[in-house]
């Protein structure tokens, strides 16, 4: 849409929104509002001004489409991570990925709902789970620094690094997952982001260090 310069009155334009991010727009948004099953594509190619043969051709498929607005949303975590210093220790280097997530989501609302409601969502055709590409860049990313701290001598080798990775992992996720849920129901998370920031330096060193004992054994 062109507009005027105030101070030269010269007639600029913005640039153009691709249909492709248009659709992402209006279906992250339609999705956060009314949920993904109550969302057709009809709807999202009417919000964002194109037609649903458009958004089949970019997308493929409604969860095609979901998928991407997660690959999106992860392409920004990344770009905060690879901003991270080379330089600091792998448990710092850690505890900062894990806020970049933070921070990338908590700044998005429309992405932490998504994230918290349909990011671990069933496939319908196979039954197999949405899994965003990003998601898994992400989790090899958190992957490779435990083996560093292992390496370091700073994990046990009697730690399965899968489990102290989905511990970590599944906590943060949590962590905002929770501030999502206490909006639509009686659950309480009065916590800010400097509150997940705080527990998050806390934990993370915990479940990293060798300093911890090990735990006893329980029958069950």
């Amino acid at each position: 849409m062109p507009e005027t310069t105030p101070d030269t009155g010269a007639v600029t334009s913005m640039p153009a929104v691709s249909s492709h991010d248009r659709i992402l727009r209006s279906a992250k948004r339609l999705f956060a509002r009314n949920g993904f099953e109550n969302t057709s594509t009809v709807a999202i190619a009417r919000e964002a001004g194109t037609s649903e043969s458009q958004l089949m051709k970019h997308f493929g498929s409604k969860q095609g489409l979901l998928l991407a607005i997660f690959d999106r949303g992860w392409a920004g975590i990344m770009e905060r991570v690879q901003g991270l210093q080379r330089t600091a220790s792998p448990s710092d280097r850690l505890l900062g990925v894990l806020q970049a997530m933070v921070i990338e989501v908590d700044s998005d609302a429309d992405l932490k709902e998504l994230m918290a409601v349909e990011a671990r969502r069933v496939r319908k055709d196979n039954r197999d789970v949405l899994m965003s590409r990003g998601y898994q860049q992400f989790a090899a990313i958190v992957d490779g620094l435990l083996h560093e701290i292992r390496a370091e001598g700073r994990l046990r080798p009697d730690v399965n690094l899968d489990a102290v990775r989905a511990a970590i992992l599944g906590m943060t996720e949590g962590l905002l997952r929770d501030q999502v849920v206490a909006k639509r129901s009686e659950c309480r998370a009065d916590y800010t982001f400097d509150d997940i920031r705080k527990v998050l330096e806390i934990l993370v060193p915990a479940l990293t260090s060798e300093a911890i004992p090990p735990l006893k054994a329980v029958n069950r």
